[in-house]
């Protein structure tokens, strides 16, 4: 009787695990109002039915356990709980519920160290040294220096040349035209509808290097030994005639996406020439009185030439550059396993990408993206995490990179503000971004910051 009483229990337990395992939550349910003692009963390698649930992603099978009181403590043979085996095999959302995460509490799986990343546009050549901007003679003298470095722009589109590419097969590389004072001396005496900008100087290690180019060596009493580069527009006119008179220069235009042709120092350099510029094309007016402005603090600053103009008093925004914030967005399912990414008429056929939108005034970075989610696709957000930003010069908005961690999944995508919106998983997205194959869908190039946030994800399973 007794051994019939342990295969009894023995198949009881095996009918308990195969049930959890194959995720039917309604005949675990009938089986434990039996017998309710079996909860915890373990397998003779140390899996319970809890393990089993997490293990094969059964949500609703883990939800049922806990509340029949199971013990998520329980290790098995191999020192696991079920909270490791759901880390390890990627379903978050059952992670969550085991580690006890509820509301709006930072999910488990997001880790409190994120990797400081660069992102194309963020890296540059140059210190901007802010404080020579209001030093009118050390500008002026660096002006007319021969080793001071000029990049030309006409319609914010800058003037750029091919280099050959590492290896003979290479298409040839796109490189700034970096020109010298003798080159754009003319430009700037003729043109009056120019417009100078004060950009930085070359990091230390570049000085010598540039001083070489020319044949000389810098002395110990020459000046200050800095090599200052400078941002010059001109009009459409004398861009024209430039071009003629140098030949194999060009303006690289429509600007997105030939900028992201640019190797990756030089790009950085012009998201900030180029959004500069931007800013005194559209505001060449006092946007307090409407009247003329003068150019200060080497393109800085714009002064208005009314003497009583109430931007004269105290701090304005106005008179300085603006960047417009931007939260771009990885949104995360709650399984974990799958990503939220979405599309707009303009885009080329067959590419999503991050969700996006401006942050509006007196809002968090964190409110934006709780807001834009729900208003492009009509799904819920709770915890947001900050992973990286991005310099994005068209004209001039910055970039903010997080992770979002759905808390809905049923998508309502707002016709007016995209084209669609859909759940990805994991492997289709490691088809596209890893393997190429972009058959069914592709993202964006490797120097959009989309493309490192949906790379960021990608990298957070811990078996890839």
């Amino acid at each position: 009787m007794a051994a019939f009483g342990r295969s009894l229990q023995q198949d009881m337990v095996s009918e308990l695990h195969g049930l959890a395992a194959a995720g039917d939550a309604a005949g675990l349910r009938a089986l434990l109002r039996r017998s309710p003692s079996l909860v915890n009963a373990a397998a003779g390698n140390g899996w319970t039915a809890l393990m089993y649930g997490a293990r094969n992603g059964h949500l609703e099978v883990v939800q049922v356990l806990l509340q029949e009181g199971c013990d998520r403590s329980v290790i098995n043979k191999s020192s696991q709980t079920a909270l490791d085996i759901a880390k390890f095999w990627g379903y978050k959302h059952i992670a969550n519920l085991l580690a006890n995460v509820k509301g709006d509490k930072k999910p488990s799986f997001l880790s409190n160290d994120v990797k400081e990343y660069e992102n194309y546009f963020g890296m540059t050549l140059l210190d901007r040294r802010s404080d020579k901007r209001t030093d009118s003679k050390w500008l002026s003298k660096k002006q007319s220096h021969p080793d001071t470095v000029y990049i030309l722009f006409s319609n914010l589109s800058p003037l750029v040349t091919l280099g050959g590419g590492r290896e003979s097969s290479e298409q040839p590389e796109v490189k700034l035209c970096r020109l010298y004072h003798k080159d754009v001396e003319q430009c700037m005496n003729q043109t009056e509808e120019c417009t100078l900008i004060f950009l930085g100087v070359e990091l230390q290690f570049n000085v010598n290097l540039t001083a070489a180019c020319h044949g000389r060596v810098l002395q110990e009493d020459e000046e200050d030994g800095l090599v200052a580069w400078f941002a010059l527009s001109i009009d459409s006119a004398s861009a024209e005639k430039f071009k003629q008179k140098h030949e194999g220069c060009y303006f690289l235009h429509p600007p997105m996406p030939a900028l992201l042709q640019l190797p990756e120092k030089e790009a950085g350099v012009i998201a900030q020439a180029r959004s500069v510029l931007a800013w005194h094309n559209r505001y060449r007016f006092c946007p307090t009185c409407g009247s003329a402005t003068k150019i200060e603090e080497g393109g800085y600053k714009k002064t208005c030439l009314k003497e009583d103009c109430p931007s004269l008093q105290g701090v304005h925004n106005t008179s300085y550059p603006r960047v417009d914030p931007v939260v771009i967005m990885q949104v995360i399912h709650p399984d974990g396993n799958h990503c939220l990414l979405g599309r707009q008429k303009r885009f080329p056929p067959g590419m999503f990408t991050c969700l996006a939108g401006f942050v509006e005034p007196g809002e968090t970075i964190e409110d934006a993206v709780r807001r834009e989610v729900e208003e492009e696709a009509g799904v819920k957000v709770s915890h947001v995490q900050y992973i990286s930003c991005q310099p994005w010069p068209m004209p001039s908005s910055l970039m903010i990179g997080c992770l979002a961690f759905a808390v809905s999944t049923e998508i309502k995508v707002d016709k007016n503000e995209i084209e669609d919106a859909r759940w990805f998983t994991r492997e289709q997205v490691v088809e596209v971004l890893i393997k190429g194959n972009q058959r069914s869908f592709f993202v964006p190039p490797n120097r959009a910051i989309a493309h490192q946030l949906i790379k960021h994800w990608i990298g957070m399973n811990a078996n890839l």
